[in-house]
């Protein structure tokens, strides 16, 4: 018998892929589940198991990371456009300035990135608190180190208004 915590998150990811039957192919698990006793969500992890490893094996952690911070992200923005609220648009558009920001520094400086131990798991990390709902990073890091430097920047660009 699994212990309780372990039950208590194959309960959830079956009701996540229960809500979801077309998407994941709900039926086929069903069956799976049917033919060897074993509970679907096993079968879901190993099938994003294979997944992950055909993706790490065509691009490295590279595109890994590059996923994880761009696949949720781009999800979350496609319902922020659809939502009536601005409050998400501003945060997934901020989350974007500051991801293309990073993506600039982290290929003007790659020579670096291999002196960095772990290097990726870093940057998984740093995406997740960019775009997590409770901490907002990309907020933080536009406001205190992107803003400063490009807004009085663009206020110099800007044309003499004229005067009447």
């Amino acid at each position: 018998m699994a212990h309780p915590q372990i039950q208590q998150m194959i309960m959830k990811v079956d009701d996540f892929l229960s809500a979801y039957p077309t998407l994941f192919q709900y039926d086929k698990l069903r069956d799976l589940e049917k033919k060897t006793g074993q509970p679907k969500v096993y079968f879901f992890f190993g099938i994003i198991a294979v997944i992950t490893s055909v993706i790490y094996a065509m691009g490295g952690m590279k595109l890994m990371t590059d996923l994880f911070g761009f696949a949720y992200p781009a999800y979350m923005s496609f319902k922020a456009i659809e939502s009536s609220e601005s409050i998400d648009d501003t945060q997934w558009l901020t989350y974007w300035v500051v991801f293309g920001f990073f993506s600039i520094a982290e290929n003007a400086m790659s020579f670096l990135i291999e002196w960095i131990p772990f290097y990726y798991m870093i940057k998984c990390l740093f995406f997740l608190w960019l775009y997590h709902p409770k901490f907002l990073g990309a907020g933080l890091v536009y406001n205190q180190i992107i803003k400063p430097h490009v807004m009085p920047a663009l206020e110099r660009t800007q044309p003499p208004k004229k005067q009447e």
